[in-house]
C-alpha cells in the first residue's frame, strides 16, 4: 500500500459516504470498494486530516459509524 492507493481508497469513501447520510466501516468497505480494514482505516485517516469526517461509535459498541462533516 502506498499514498497514490491511500488517496484512490480516501476518493472512493469519500464519494460513497457522499450519497449516504452515515455508514458503518462494515458498508463503508464495501461500497466503497476497498480490500480490507488495513486499506480503509489508512483512507478514513486520510480524510480526518483534511477533517471531512466525523466518527462515532454504534450504539452496541462494536462498529465505527462514518459520516462527513457538512460545511
Amino acid at each position: 500500500m502506498n499514498t497514490d492507493t491511500i488517496g484512490q481508497n480516501a476518493g472512493n469513501v469519500w464519494a460513497a459516504l457522499n450519497e449516504a447520510e452515515a455508514l458503518g466501516t462494515k458498508q463503508l468497505k464495501k461500497l466503497a470498494k476497498v480490500k480490507n480494514d488495513k486499506e480503509l482505516f489508512a483512507a478514513l485517516g486520510w480524510l480526518a486530516r483534511e477533517g471531512k469526517v466525523n466518527f462515532q461509535e454504534s450504539e452496541d459498541g462494536k462498529e465505527l459509524i462514518v459520516s462527513l462533516i457538512q460545511g
